[in-house]
């Protein structure tokens, strides 16, 4: 129901400023846009990263930029030297020009049958990035064309990108774009310097389409969201120009990069930029903010909120005022912005890497923060992650079905912390009863609560990949992050969603505090045995980061880690330099597990000692040869008493046969499954086929939620029939999982 309000009297305007992805829009402002439609308050959203993409990777922008560099190159005072790659692109520039539309359009998903034209090599324009794409059919095999087209097409974007970074802008990225200013900026120097400088070649263009979108939406408040130091050198310069040409216009600033590292802000420059940054979940503040500004609220009733009060910076929480419940936020509203310019690419060879950045996924969360909530290396202090509130499944998929009508788009990412294997198994249930065909994703804990069926389940319902953090896979080091699981267990976990069909991709992690070097060489072999198995598909390593709000970056002397200094910055504060007395020198194994994990991505290399991936000594790993084999090879504990049995396939069609054996004879039920791949029979006794039958039907997902062990045990005793664990645990009834008979 929409809440009748006197409102502020423009929309407020929702900006998401360059970079954050190219093929999807990050989901803040559309989760903000939702919550304000239950509201009834008028929001207008922009991506602005995605509009200067596709404004300068057109024929007149690749014309403009160009001719940009050429003046550089004739300025007599300072003329431009070209590097070497600069000069090649430079000398190809008009085949640039003439193909740039179209690589754009294919990446779009417009153009698909130009995949074979790029493949050829001979279409377009190769520079230094194409130096390392030698072997692309290792990578992506004879049927991969459409991907390895993408792959190609992005190098060349990326070949673009060094020009423009070698030539016109040091910080250009499209991604990370002036990261270097905003990554633990301790300082505001550095960035309030570079913006009392000219505005560079993309600044011109991002503030052109931001002045043609402000004259538009007349806004009275915008609502800078920063998710990534990436994005704050934009925001900065988005909010200068609104401060200098829209007087009137109030500037708030939210996001990740605020809730993680401006916590402790002091400096009074920040807030020539804007006039507010709100901290945490936005929903709350914002609106209070909005009736501030109605002058329905006073500033003292604002809500995690930094402002200027008497020239000081100063942080207001009115902790009268309650935060949403997930329930009452709305459905995320994409509405506004460009959702056909996006653009898919793949820049990694790497299968997750290629869902994060190949296609359009709609944003969802199942609950908000993380059920888990220990793990020392992450910001559990903060309420992102420790105000853990799950959302009804059946508001899931509603949610699931409104955006599917809204964006014609069936594919969901859960950005969940980690998603909770009860709430996934609830919202597949409610996915597979409404009968609606979805692709979906999620991160995850490798905990033993994803079993066989689960997965089964999960696959089912259209789950297509799950990523979930291993860290380092060593057991006395897991215990020390209090990740809550073991190698082992990942294994088995990996194993389950890797025979269901569900690819699976790691987050692996090195240095952490105490790590040894023989433990670093032990994680590579965990690893390398995870993808000899084929329990892993995918997986990526990420250099241990101590950060302010983790019982790491709180408590350092437990970790025996010593912060390099304790002097607290007066803008950002958030990673924190450190040094491990007891561990490895972490930094020099980066090449090297990295260069063996890709190899080991592609199948390649498992029969090499450890010590081929690093030109320096190491030792040789103590973890046994089958470590990972004989973990997923222990048989499963039966633990049907826990678990529901359900059932999902086709019902079989039922025959009576007549056997007979040196004059004996006997009738049998042939019972015929049929599955989307294959079909099998299995053979019973007709009083115990009929029960099996009329048990199946009760168990049908559509029927209700399935039957537990015991309910079942007693149907059985109520036809007569006995031996009812010799039936149910034989070869035929176990059997059945390939059918769609689960316990979950």
């Amino acid at each position: 129901m929409l809440l009748n309000r006197t409102l502020l009297s423009a929309p407020i305007f929702l900006i998401t400023p360059p970079f954050t992805q190219l093929n999807t829009p990050y989901p803040a402002t559309a989760y903000l846009k939702g919550f304000f439609n239950t509201k009834g308050i008028s929001a207008v959203q922009a991506d602005l990263g995605i509009e200067v993409t596709i404004a300068l990777f057109c024929k007149e922008g690749l014309e403009n930029l160009f001719k940009s560099i050429e003046e550089k190159q004739l300025n007599k005072t300072a003329p431009l030297l070209l590097s070497e790659n600069s000069a090649r692109i430079l000398a190809l520039k008009e085949v640039y020009v003439k193909t740039i539309d179209q690589v754009i359009s294919f990446l779009q998903g417009k153009s698909n049958t130009l995949a074979h034209l790029i493949c050829t090599r001979n279409f377009l324009p190769e520079a230094s990035r194409f130096e390392q794409l030698d072997n692309l059919n290792w990578a992506f095999g004879s049927m991969g064309k459409q991907d390895m087209a993408k792959h190609i097409a992005t190098m060349y974007l990326e070949d673009l990108s060094d020009l423009i970074k070698e030539n016109i802008d040091e910080h250009f990225g499209f991604s990370r774009y002036a990261e270097s200013l905003g990554r633990s900026a301790n300082s505001f120097d550095d960035l309030y310097n570079a913006l009392q400088k000219p505005f560079t070649y993309l600044d011109e263009i991002l503030i052109k389409i931001l002045d043609a979108r402000l004259k538009e939406v007349n806004p009275k408040l915008v609502c800078l969201s920063v998710p990534f130091p990436g994005n704050l050198y934009t925001s900065l310069r988005c909010a200068q120009w609104i401060k200098q040409h829209y007087p009137g216009t109030k500037v708030a600033m939210g996001g990740g990069f605020a809730n993680t590292e401006l916590r402790s802000l002091s400096d009074v420059r920040v807030f020539e930029f804007y006039d507010f940054i709100t901290l945490d979940d936005g929903e709350a503040p914002l609106e209070i903010l909005i009736e501030h500004l109605d002058g329905k609220k006073q500033q003292h009733e604002l809500k995690r909120c930094f402002t200027l009060v008497n020239g000081v910076v100063t942080y207001i929480n009115n902790t009268n005022c309650s935060d949403y419940k997930q329930g009452q936020v709305g459905t995320p509203d994409y509405d506004g912005l460009f959702l056909d310019k996006y653009i898919s690419a793949i820049e990694v060879i790497n299968p997750m890497h290629s869902l994060w950045s190949d296609g359009r996924w709609n944003k969802l969360t199942m609950a908000h923060g993380c059920y888990w909530g220990k793990c020392t290396f992450c910001d559990i202090s903060l309420d992102y992650i420790k105000s853990y509130e799950p959302i009804a499944a059946s508001l899931i998929v509603d949610r699931m079905e409104e955006l599917i009508a809204k964006t014609g788009e069936h594919g969901f990412h859960f950005v969940d912390e980690a998603a909770p294997p009860s709430l996934m198994k609830s919202v597949a249930i409610e996915i597979i009863k409404r009968k609606i065909v979805v692709s979906w994703w999620a991160n995850v804990r490798f905990e033993k609560s994803f079993t066989r069926d689960l997965c089964l389940l999960l696959k089912t319902a259209g789950c297509i990949a799950v990523s979930g953090g291993l860290e380092v896979a060593s057991d006395r080091l897991l215990d020390l992050i209090d990740k809550g699981i073991t190698v082992a267990q990942v294994a088995k976990v990996s194993k389950h969603f890797s025979d269901a069909g569900i690819m699976v991709h790691a987050y692996l992690m090195y240095g952490f505090p105490t790590q040894t070097v023989q433990e670093t060489v032990d994680s590579l072999e965990m690893v390398r045995q995870l993808f000899e198995t084929g329990t892993l598909q995918s997986a990526f390593w990420h250099l241990f980061t101590m950060t302010a709000h983790s019982p790491v970056g709180l408590n350092p002397e437990k970790y025996k880690v010593k912060k390099v200094t304790e002097e607290i910055g007066t803008f950002a504060n958030n990673d924190i330099e450190h040094i491990d007395p007891t561990g490895a020198n972490h930094e020099i194994f980066g090449f090297g597990l990295k260069k063996a994990l890709l190899n080991f991505m592609h199948g390649a290399c498992f029969e090499l000692p450890l010590q081929k991936w690093f030109e320096f000594k190491i030792p040789k790993t103590s973890v046994p040869p089958h470590y990972i084999l004989n973990a997923i090879s222990v048989p499963e504990i039966n633990a049907t008493n826990h678990y529901k049995a359900i059932w999902l396939g086709v019902m079989p069609t039922a025959t009576i046969i007549q056997r007979s054996k040196k004059g004996t004879k006997w009738e049998e039920m042939n019972l015929h499954f049929q599955t989307n791949k294959t079909a099998f029979d299995i053979s019973l006794e007709p009083t115990v086929g009929n029960w099996l039958l009329h048990l199946l039907s009760k168990l049908s997902i559509e029927n209700g939620n399935g039957l537990s062990y015991a309910e079942i045990k007693d149907s059985y005793a109520k036809q007569g029939l006995d031996g009812f664990e010799l039936c149910w645990d034989n070869k035929p009834m176990t059997n059945l999982y390939k059918a769609g008979l689960l316990s979950v």
